[in-house]
């Protein structure tokens, strides 16, 4: 399975170790997995001009970092969202990277998506959480699972060995 990972932090992070983590996990499954840190890429937030739906033939009028990602949004069977949590929500980067999406639709062959959290605080995935379930049954991709981690868990074995066996077992 072509697997890809799209991490929004902005910096160095717990997410950093989940993504890390997942990959490793992949891996050893046998999948093929890509990361792709988008929280350091400049993409822009969708304009909503629908120059992809008129004019562009899926080809949006922004031209960004989104063109270095948006080839595995078309080709990958498997998409994974990671992201620290940054009041109540994922991170601005991750969000542009996901509603730019818009221009093609929605994941052109993904199955199925996951989501990697992690915040220094509990009590606060909820908004996150249902934006991926909402965002899965639009799109009619399988939630293959989600999984969050806050506080001491961020990084500890535990929670890193609970995301390895997660990815062996897709």
């Amino acid at each position: 399975m072509k697997i890809a990972v799209f991490n929004g932090s902005p910096r160095k992070a717990n997410t950093a170790a989940m993504v890390q983590a997942f990959c490793e996990g992949a891996q050893a499954a046998g999948h093929e997995v890509e990361t792709y840190h988008v929280g350091k890429m400049k993409i822009e937030g969708c304009h909503g001009c629908e120059y992809c739906h008129t004019k562009g033939e899926g080809k949006c009028v922004l031209k960004d970092d989104l063109e270095k990602i948006l080839p595995a949004y078309k080709e990958a069977d498997m998409i994974v969202f990671a992201s620290p949590i940054y009041y109540f929500t994922m991170t601005a980067q991750i969000e542009a990277a996901i509603q730019r999406v818009y221009c093609i639709g929605k994941p052109l062959k993904a199955q199925k998506a996951a989501l990697l959290l992690s915040s220094a605080s509990p009590g606060v995935f909820d908004a996150s959480v249902a934006q991926f379930k909402a965002y899965c049954g639009f799109t009619k991709i399988e939630e293959a699972g989600i999984i969050t981690a806050y506080g001491d868990e961020n990084q500890s074995d535990e929670k890193l060995n609970e995301i390895r066996e997660f990815a062996k077992a897709l």
